[in-house]
């Protein structure tokens, strides 16, 4: 560590070397101090001099995040000695694709979508990552091959290539409730669909409601019921089938894809199941929608959403002790392993550079990702990272499930047009959950894909 500290030491004294006046406000834990994490990373990093380089990195983020992924970069420009230049805006995805049609991009790119990073990728805009950082994730990323077909997309010419690799992940496959309103009733967490279908009829019987469900959002209202979908889909379908579906070579009314719709509705269109019934479940905001687990007596039992829903809990909801989670199960009949729905930042080079391919080996060291584990909104497949180094319980009881997922697939949503996945799909289970049945709505949406080509 004897380089590392040196370099510190020259830039907290002298304010200038290294782009030090972004290390010393960001080197948040002392180097080599904390036993959680793997400092050993470092040691081949300090063997570089990169002082001579300043590494472009631009993406989404321009607020909390900026400041947490800073400081993940502050030990990479403490080990090596190059100055990373970060830029964030809130308009990332046009003005991702000026830069590059400009011929002046960054020479790393953080994409919130796959999509648009497989469109420039088309377009002959990204630098394929290489084969040893592909063969990386297929050994060290919980569900490999999942992670790899994410970040693989067709060149210029047609062939397919590995040009993204995924650094903190975001998890929707989740149940929330309230560990004491369990306790109270004798119920205990389902380990199968089966199981889970089974409680929310104990729950009837017991005279109470099982879910809270809400599909409002502004404009965007519907969006929450195409994560109930995919996720079901997911546990009732092999994933080459999501995958059709995501693409539209399986169309959307594709009975499979039918059934899925009708098994939502088996939860949401069910008066007895949602609290204020099935009518609530489209004017329900979805930020409002987790409040009734919380309430004395609780108006409902559970509330299937994304990692980030805890914003939205009562003030002084406690994780842990007032709330929590258990992964929304599989079907064991189906016999699917135990797939996982989520999202995630992608990062691909859209500039050759030495030291930025450098930078992207950094960020597959343990180190790399326990640093951010250890503060906040930080979530990763990697296997060999120290779980202990999670800041709290709830993000590394996030973060087992991840390691135990056998299949990974992102928001399908989001993969889609969108005209698609963030319009005829939103406004179709809203119409679902309003009277519409699976069929119409499936082929409402499928109409509309058809009216794309």
């Amino acid at each position: 560590m004897r380089n590392a500290a040196i370099r510190l030491l020259l830039a907290l004294s002298l304010g200038g070397l290294l782009g030090s006046s972004v290390l010393a406000q960001n080197l948040v834990f002392p180097i080599g101090q904390d036993a959680r994490f793997n400092w050993s990373d470092l040691e081949r990093f300090e063997a570089m001099d990169l002082s001579a380089e300043t590494i472009q990195v631009f993406g989404p983020w321009t607020a909390g995040d900026r400041d947490l992924v800073l400081s993940i970069f502050a030990y990479f420009e403490a080990a090596t000695g190059a100055k990373i230049d970060y830029a964030g805006s809130d308009s990332f995805e046009q003005q991702i694709v000026i830069d590059t049609q400009a011929g002046s991009p960054a020479h790393v790119a953080i994409f919130p979508q796959p999509g648009l990073a497989a469109d420039l990728a088309s377009r002959g805009s990204l630098v394929p990552l290489g084969d040893e950082i592909r063969e990386w994730t297929l050994e060290n990323y919980a569900a490999g091959q999942s992670w790899v077909d994410l970040g693989t997309y067709a060149d210029a010419d047609g062939n397919p290539d590995f040009f993204g690799f995924f650094y903190k992940v975001d998890l929707k496959s989740l149940v929330w409730y309230s560990p004491d309103n369990f306790a109270d009733a004798g119920y205990e967490i389902p380990q199968t669909m089966e199981e889970l279908i089974a409680l929310s009829e104990q729950i009837v019987a017991d005279g109470d409601t099982p879910w809270c469900i809400g599909l409002g959002s502004g404009d965007a209202t519907g969006w929450p019921a195409t994560d109930w979908v995919e996720d079901i889909l997911l546990r009732t379908q092999p994933p080459e089938v999501y995958d059709g579906w995501v693409d539209n070579s399986i169309p959307f009314n594709d009975p499979r894809v039918v059934n899925a719709i009708e098994v939502f509705g088996s939860f949401a269109k069910n008066d007895a199941w949602v609290d204020g019934g099935a009518a609530s479940v489209g004017a329900t905001d979805f930020r409002d929608s987790p409040a009734g687990v919380f309430t004395v007596p609780p108006r409902c039992y559970m509330h299937r959403q994304a990692s980030f829903i805890p914003t939205f809990f009562p003030e002084g909801t406690e994780l842990g002790v007032d709330a929590d989670f258990f992964y929304f199960p599989a079907f064991e009949s189906e016999d699917l392993g135990r797939p996982v729905l989520g999202a995630g930042t992608l990062w691909a080079l859209t500039r050759e550079s030495a030291a930025a391919r450098v930078l992207i080996d950094f960020l597959t060291t343990p180190l790399a990702h326990e640093l951010w584990m250890a503060q906040s909104g930080f979530l990763t497949p990697h296997l060999g990272v120290n779980l202990d180094a999670y800041a709290n319980d709830t993000l590394r009881g996030q973060g087992e499930i991840l390691q135990n997922a056998t299949t990974f697939r992102f928001d399908g949503s989001d993969l889609m047009p969108g005209a698609i996945g963030a319009g005829a799909f939103w406004t179709g289970m809203v119409n679902f959950v309003s009277g519409d049945s699976a069929q119409s709505v499936a082929d409402a949406i499928q109409r509309a894909w058809d009216a794309l080509r």
